[in-house]
């Protein structure tokens, strides 16, 4: 089965054909992807209305530019996955408009996928990858959450963020510091030429039992720290290596409690924050020490993109799951309340 996937959430446009004949890695025939970077950075975050408009503008080429690298037409797939939710209405309305007007018109079916859910199967298009059950920590700019995975559709959330997410949090950070947007790969990168321990600060819900997130107070501590300083390119590198420790440290002390938990030593992390070197190493040390590991998809695949979608939505379409023929996306929406595949 031939997947087009649509991915088109928030600020980028990502489109891709997965081929289950082939499966794997080499499942993914071709991807395309155009980031709104450029189009929002005069404004220091995302413009609702201008990220719609942009997707409007760009979908469709990237569509017939991604089919062309996959040496495939349109009357050669067989069916079409795009992200329902969560994300912004109006951009999901664009990928949600194109994608049933092309299932409909090809006479194929189509299927919504759940943004998070693509995210959390991403690392499963690498070799070797893992199968259930096992603990996702998907952390992005939107989202983090810690989920117990079963089986594919089965998800059972064990801990979230109570504020800003981990991805939020970098950006916010960092704009606060006066670096440029996008915040958090500006603040990863300054954190390399940081001194480790001059600035240390706290490990948030670290000091009690559960599995919940908060990372609001921790910019709060950033903050009054860059206010403190003075504000000289080094300090701004100290402080940017000890917000990205605090960060790692509690990410990977959630994911070790998460994994006694559900009583597994295999741990997928995805989503945009997925991609820090730091926390990759961190993950991966820690699950090496148990006897388990750490799986995570290659880079290009930690950020919003089309692969995601069209792995997602092959796996849900070769289940025989499909989606009606109106044009309908959920902003808001529980990935535990998904039918399992």
């Amino acid at each position: 089965m031939r997947v087009l996937g649509i991915e088109s959430s928030c600020d980028e446009t990502g489109v891709a054909v997965y081929d289950t004949a082939i499966g794997g890695a080499a499942g993914l025939r071709a991807q395309g992807l155009y980031s709104q970077v450029a189009l929002h950075a005069e404004y220091g975050g995302v413009v609702p209305e201008l990220a719609s408009r942009d997707h409007v503008r760009k979908l469709l080429p990237l569509v017939r530019q991604t089919l062309a690298e996959a040496g495939l037409s349109v009357s050669d797939l067989d069916g079409v996955a795009y992200t329902a939710g969560p994300g912004l209405v109006g951009a999901l309305l664009v990928g949600a408009g194109v994608a049933r007007s092309l299932a409909w018109a090809l006479d194929v079916p189509a299927v919504g996928v759940h943004h998070m859910e693509g995210h959390l199967l991403a690392p499963l298009m690498e070799d070797n990858a893992p199968a259930p059950p096992f603990v996702a920590l998907l952390v992005s700019g939107g989202h983090t959450q810690l989920v117990a995975v079963e089986a594919i559709g089965r998800y059972r959330v064990l801990g979230e963020t109570l504020d800003d997410a981990a991805g939020e949090a970098f950006d916010k950070t960092a704009k606060l510091m006066g670096l440029p947007y996008p915040g958090g790969p500006e603040l990863a990168r300054l954190a390399e030429s940081g001194i480790p321990g001059r600035h240390r600060f706290a490990r948030p819900m670290t000091d009690r039992p559960g599995l919940d997130f908060s990372f609001s107070g921790l910019k709060t501590q950033v903050l009054l720290a860059w206010r403190d300083s003075d504000q000289s390119p080094q300090a701004r590198a100290d402080i940017a290596r000890g917000f990205e420790d605090a960060v790692v440290d509690t990410l990977a002390i959630k994911c070790e409690r998460a994994l006694d938990a559900a009583g597994s030593d295999t741990l997928v992390v995805a989503g945009g924050v997925g991609a820090n070197v730091r926390l990759r190493a961190r993950l991966q040390a820690m699950c090496a020490g148990r006897g388990g590991r750490a799986c995570f998809p290659r880079p290009a695949l930690c950020t919003d993109n089309g692969a995601m979608i069209a792995f997602a939505g092959a796996l849900r379409l070769q289940a025989g799951q499909r989606a009606d023929a109106a044009v309908a996306v959920v902003p808001r929406w529980d990935m535990a309340t998904l039918p399992a595949v």
